[in-house]
């Protein structure tokens, strides 16, 4: 058997997030399907997590072990041609058969996206959130770097959520926490990177940085809201469609060495440049 690793994005808004549901579109079954009608057999996916409903995804992971002999080139190119515009295959190679796409993740970085102009573009509102309103970006970024370091994220983690199924513990690392200020186009980003995140967990920082941006909460206030351990202590939930998984590392010892890895030819584009906002 091999073990296919692929790399793909997606736009989040249509779909109820990452994971298989009974009627619901998600990205996963509709990988899974394109996979079966091009090898001829059921494909299990294993993502690297699952992104909520509407939260979009620039680099997201997922291998399956398949019997097929299709060439990894002509796994993006068939997937592509069989998926809707929404998803795209980036990458496919052949990894080790140990490799796990979920368990062997070093880190992830996320990205929130906030538009703080008066007008959102038509072409930005199914990925941002339009906040159109005051904001102490300084106080914010203040905030944000609090978050930096090894924690319990149970205030911040989904009222409703059951203890995380790999753990009980709700403690998670955070290596790196930071606010970026695009001012060509007035956005805001919050950028995060840790080794795993609880369900609404980004979000649900992010709309406790807005409340810290309107003088609501001191940037001294999220050690105590972490100190808590209640949801209740810490902002709203920030929309989901300005959220975006940006990049799961992994140690290349054990993907193995990726002798058949194929493309979808693309390159990134030019971006606006980002400068982080001193919080002092």
């Amino acid at each position: 058997m091999r073990n296919i690793r692929l790399i793909l994005a997606y736009d989040g808004t249509d779909f109820h997030g990452w994971q298989r549901q009974p009627q619901a579109p998600t990205v996963q079954a509709c990988l899974e399907d394109a996979l079966q009608k091009l090898t001829g057999a059921p494909a299990q996916l294993c993502g690297s997590g699952r992104t909520d409903a509407g939260v979009h995804a620039l680099h997201q992971v997922a291998n399956f072990l398949t019997a097929s002999t299709i060439p990894c080139g002509n796994f993006v190119k068939a997937l592509n041609d069989l998926l809707p515009a929404t998803v795209r295959i980036k990458e496919a190679d052949d990894v080790s058969p140990a490799f796990h796409a979920r368990y062997d993740v070093r880190y992830k970085t996320y990205r929130y996206r906030m538009v703080l102009t008066p007008v959102c573009s038509p072409l930005l509102w199914r990925f941002v959130w339009h906040y159109p309103y005051p904001l102490d970006r300084t106080q914010m970024a203040e905030a944000a770097g609090l978050f930096e370091g090894e924690h319990d994220f149970t205030s911040f983690a989904a009222a409703d959520s059951q203890e995380d199924e790999e753990s009980k513990s709700r403690v998670r690392v955070i290596f790196r926490s930071r606010l970026l200020w695009r001012p060509r186009s007035s956005m805001l980003v919050y950028e995060v990177t840790g080794k795993g995140f609880l369900r609404y967990m980004v979000r649900n920082i992010v709309g406790t940085l807005i409340e810290v941006g309107r003088g609501k909460l001191a940037p001294s206030d999220i050690l105590s809201i972490l100190a808590a351990r209640d949801r209740s202590q810490a902002g709203p939930t920030a929309p989901a469609q300005g959220l975006c998984l940006m990049n799961v590392e992994y140690d290349h010892r054990v993907i193995g060495p990726a002798s058949h890895r194929a493309t979808d030819g693309t390159e990134s584009s030019g971006r606006e440049s980002s400068r982080p906002i001193k919080d002092r």
